[in-house]
């Protein structure tokens, strides 16, 4: 049963629910359509008693998935449309729940680009399987936006170097994903189809577990803890933006590059983002955090920066954003407040 934009795929072979998005010219970003696709496939395998896992896994060769549509989501905004912006990203982060609580094994093929979005249907699966060609990222400082899909809930609870990951939207390879708890198990990508097929064939539970176990494993990737630079670990944990960066500044050759990396980033979404990713492991829960980025997500794309942001990194491409305010000392205390204390339009239904 395939969408009829063929923007997902979505089929079952033996007991596999098999789902792959399907955009590959563009990187698997995902539609609404795909999201509400998926939602509804998810909820068929649920209740189908014959599929004891789901598959889910990008078309082409560069990637599970850029992120969201965003682009879908700035023209909406450009064209005082909010409703559908607000429609999407309460069906999305209702999906990313979804496969949190999923009752069967979800099993995410985390290979090549996996960003934003990407890491919302795929990092709260139950297996996360990387591969050496995983590139996971949060790039949402450099637009304006806020990192989203319980992007804060996932790297919050992985602690500075999830903080850290998050402000400068850093790509992390397969050995810091593991490490950082955001997957699981190491998956060499010429594997994947063997992988499907052997899952195929999986009765049970215990069945799909011993599956996944025997073909994807730690060989030449070996979990091992998180570990920062000194440099990095003293500047992370003080207590503002303003400091983080100014401790920067005075630290060796990598810890100057690495503040003007965040210089270059969006300041409003700096300070929110701090605050959130702090925020979030006390909130207790996926659910609870996901609310709380529906609410910052939707102020958040009505403000300039969002529009802008956007602008320079996706359609002009000219990575030259004109930021409101410039800097992070115009942010205020109570600008950033003022998006915590926003309006949810209806919240996320539960």
């Amino acid at each position: 049963m395939n969408d009829a934009a063929d923007e997902l795929l979505i089929r079952r072979e033996g007991r596999l629910g098999h789902i792959t998005l399907n955009r590959p010219r563009a990187l698997n970003a995902l539609t609404k359509t795909m999201i509400d696709g998926m939602a509804a496939a998810l909820a068929d395998f649920a209740a189908d008693a014959a599929i004891t896992a789901v598959l889910l896994n990008g078309a082409g060769e560069r990637g599970l998935c850029a992120g969201g549509d965003i682009r879908a989501v700035h023209n909406a905004m450009v064209a005082d449309d909010p409703g559908s912006a607000i429609e999407f990203f309460r069906a999305e982060y209702r999906l990313n729940a979804a496969i949190a609580e999923f009752p069967k094994p979800y099993i995410a093929v985390m290979d090549g680009i996996v960003m934003g979005g990407g890491v919302g249907v795929s990092a709260h699966g139950l297996w996360r399987l990387v591969t050496d060609r995983t590139r996971f990222a949060m790039p949402e400082t450099s637009i304006g936006f806020i990192p989203d899909v319980g992007g804060t809930w996932l790297l919050g609870r992985a602690g500075l170097p999830g903080l850290r990951a998050i402000l400068t939207s850093a790509e992390l390879d397969a050995e810091t994903c593991l490490s950082l708890g955001l997957a699981d198990l190491m998956l060499p990508a010429y594997r994947l189809p063997e992988l499907a097929e052997a899952l195929a064939q999986a009765e049970d539970r215990a069945a799909v577990a011993a599956t996944v176990a025997g073909i994807a494993g730690p060989p030449g990737v070996a979990r091992r803890a998180a570990a920062l630079p000194d440099w990095a670990s003293y500047a992370y944990g003080r207590p503002t933006m303003e400091a983080i960066i100014k401790t920067l500044q005075s630290g060796p050759e990598a810890a100057q590059q690495e503040a003007s990396v965040l210089a270059q980033k969006c300041p409003f979404s700096l300070k929110v983002s701090l605050r959130a990713v702090r925020e979030a492991p006390a909130l207790g829960s996926l659910r609870a955090a996901l609310s709380q980025e529906f609410r910052l997500a939707l102020f958040m794309i009505n403000r300039p920066d969002f529009r802008e942001g956007v602008r320079a990194a996706i359609i002009d491409k000219d990575r030259k954003p004109n930021w409101s305010p410039p800097t992070l000392a115009e942010v205020t205390d109570a600008a950033v407040e003022a998006a915590f204390a926003a309006s949810d339009h209806g919240g996320l239904g539960w």
